[in-house]
């Protein structure tokens, strides 16, 4: 996979960008967005999203599954925070912006935490290694200190109830990792 790292000065371990290559010709043009031979998983579950301007996502973490991103139309800045205390790059955070105009890809592993910022009414698919449950999608508030996300808002954005009413990034780390640790039988 071809990663891409001009936006950012650290990615979280397993976080993956891939800046996609158009081929164009009188016919029109294609752009090749997956490949498992890129050591990437199967992506049982697809979504098609379209947000309004000032929305922002998240924060969510996944046990149950990894997400692959495109945007299609308009921008994404894509906040993320490693959360596993056994990763090299535990407590990174950083922003990514994805953006149609240069199409890339971003794989998120599970335990990076992570939301969607979008300035502008924005498109995006993504993939899920596993098909979504609302056990396995929690998270904290997306302006908690201690994720280390400096949003560039200009204005308070909108959220759904859920993440208005999320728990803190601690009580989130914690449930993480009792999932985990209940997983490996410690």
């Amino acid at each position: 996979m071809n990663h891409l790292s001009r936006d950012v000065e650290k990615l979280p371990e397993g976080v993956l960008l891939k800046v996609l290559h158009e081929h164009s010709d009188t016919r029109g043009r294609l752009m090749e967005i997956y490949r498992t031979s890129e050591g990437l998983p199967p992506f049982p579950q697809m979504n098609y999203v379209r947000s309004k301007p000032g929305v922002l996502r998240g924060v969510h973490v996944h046990p149950d599954h990894a997400d692959y991103l495109m945007v299609l139309d308009g921008t994404m800045i894509l906040g993320v925070h490693d959360i596993r205390r056994t990763s090299p790059t535990f407590g990174v955070s950083c922003l990514i912006t994805l953006d149609a105009a240069k199409p890339m890809t971003c794989f998120i592993p599970t335990g990076v935490a992570h939301g969607f910022y979008l300035p502008c009414e924005t498109t995006y698919l993504y993939g899920l290694s596993g098909e979504w449950s609302l056990d396995g999608d929690f998270g904290c508030h997306w302006n908690d200190a201690a994720l280390g996300i400096d949003w560039p808002l200009e204005q308070e954005p909108t959220v759904s109830d859920r993440d208005r009413d999320a728990m803190s990034f601690d009580e989130m780390v914690e449930r993480y990792e009792s999932i985990m640790a209940q997983r490996d039988g410690s």
